[in-house]
């Protein structure tokens, strides 16, 4: 099987260019992350990619596979149509090779403040929910922040500084939906203004590529909700 990979050592390459590798005797229920471990172990070693647990869970091996963003440690190489054309995940700085400067990414997270703000003196036991108040989290903290909704996004690619992108909403919203948070109104009015929320156009990307098959753009649009609920 052929795979074309994007190659870049901003140490001795001038351009970033692309490289052929050829493996045989691909075993059936081969992921891509296995691929490419065995091109580096049997055949380059200098090629540098991010993985980890291998079963979808950390996020770190998202990258661009035939022109769709996806984690490789969920890909099956079955399938893929040849050359598989293997790049880093697009609209971010290149650090090495299929490996992304996420420092933009994870400065957008954080500013959404991911966490429970509480204003009432804390409990001591816990703070609690009704079921029907925690059925509404499901579809939102199951994000692993892999980063493919937000390089999926064109907004993101030419406003990354200014909006916060469809990982970074998702979990807005998810605090927003929480019955223990009390900032609903912090929350909303650091949202203000044209780039942080209202560059999202729905035009679904993030929803296609998310490999936890979550839809931010839902959860966008319900925040656009709640902010003109609350100026009424």
């Amino acid at each position: 099987m052929l795979f074309t990979i994007y190659r870049f050592n901003p140490e001795t390459d001038a351009m970033p260019y692309m490289q052929e590798y050829e493996l045989l005797d691909i075993e059936p229920g081969t992921m891509l992350r296995d691929a490419l471990l065995r091109i580096k172990n049997e055949q380059d070693e200098t090629l540098s990619f991010r993985h980890s647990c291998g079963e979808g869970v950390c996020g770190s091996d998202g990258m661009n596979i035939n022109g769709t963003n996806a984690l490789a440690c969920v890909s099956a190489v079955e399938g893929l149509k040849e050359p598989v054309i293997i790049r880093p995940l697009p609209g971010m700085p290149v650090i090495r090779d299929l490996i992304i400067d996420m420092t933009q990414f994870y400065t957008q997270y954080r500013a959404v403040k991911p966490w429970l703000i509480v204003k009432d003196p804390i409990p001591d036991v816990e703070f609690k929910q009704t079921p029907e108040q925690r059925d509404k989290l499901d579809g939102l903290y199951e994000c692993i922040l892999c980063g493919c909704c937000s390089t999926a996004c064109p907004s993101f690619w030419w406003n990354p500084d200014k909006f916060r992108g469809p990982a970074a909403l998702l979990q807005s919203w998810r605090f927003l939906s929480d019955s223990r948070d009390q900032a609903t109104a912090e929350r909303l009015q650091d949202l203000e203004g044209p780039y942080k929320l209202f560059r999202c156009h729905s035009i679904m990307n993030c929803v296609d590529v998310c490999p936890k098959h979550l839809n931010p753009t839902k959860a966008i649009g319900n925040i656009k909700k709640l902010m003109l609920k609350n100026m009424l």
